[in-house]
């Protein structure tokens, strides 16, 4: 497979690299909307050259900004860290043996531990691939594939029959076309995680009726 174009030039953003910040903002923005409600701590743990670079390229602003919900073209970026504060958002950058404990990772690579206004805790791997493109890996201990380029509903069930059909039958009736699916689990007829891309935008009443399945714990709508 070729390089696409997109790669080499990156998006519009806030320098001074694509990788290091544009990717950067996408992996907060996405752990925040995995999260699915406001982040108030933060714990983000670098590897590679995120970790070598973090405050020379920004990384560490472009993964606060994400968090806050900022674009990789927001001037805020450049304040993120202050605004985090302001806002309420505790964070604490971190170093350890990434690869010791999950094997081996991109080398733009954070593991974003959140706490959410209401409770909720996940902790996602993201890794930033070039032209401010961005994929998770992990959400806590599923494996998993987030790229944010593609509407997606996520949730998070029993590993049961039944569960996966009723989630593309209510893609189904609601005329949305899946594009591609993941699904991950601990263990036989333990819990899953299911990624489901779509061609079309989901509403969040998907989301809605998805958590109203039995055996569903959890559903979120990625919006790219």
């Amino acid at each position: 497979m070729g390089t696409s174009i997109f790669e080499i030039i990156g998006p519009i953003m806030i320098g001074p690299s694509s990788s290091h910040t544009a990717g950067a903002v996408k992996i907060g923005r996405l752990a925040r909307a995995i999260l699915a409600e406001k982040p108030v701590d933060a714990k983000i743990d670098l590897h590679g050259s995120f970790a070598r670079t973090y405050k020379g390229h920004g990384t560490d602003r472009a993964l606060v900004g994400g968090l806050l919900g900022f674009g990789p073209d927001d001037e805020r970026l450049r304040d993120s860290l202050r605004l985090a504060h302001e806002a309420g958002l505790q964070v604490i950058f971190q170093f350890p043996d990434l690869e010791a404990e999950l094997g081996p990772l991109h080398p733009n690579t954070a593991r974003l531990t959140l706490k959410g206004q209401n409770g909720l805790t996940v902790r996602i791997v993201g890794s930033s691939i070039g032209g401010g493109r961005a994929v998770v890996t992990r959400i806590d201990d599923f494996e998993a594939r987030i790229t944010g380029e593609y509407p997606a509903l996520v949730t998070l069930h029993r590993d049961k029959p039944g569960v996966i059909a009723a989630l593309t039958r209510i893609l189904a009736d609601a005329g949305i076309n899946i594009a591609g699916m993941t699904v991950s689990r601990t263990g036989r007829r333990g819990r899953a995680l299911a990624v489901i891309e779509t061609d079309e935008a989901i509403d969040s009443s998907i989301a809605d009726l998805a958590r109203a399945h039995q055996g569903v714990e959890r559903a979120i709508v990625i919006v790219p």
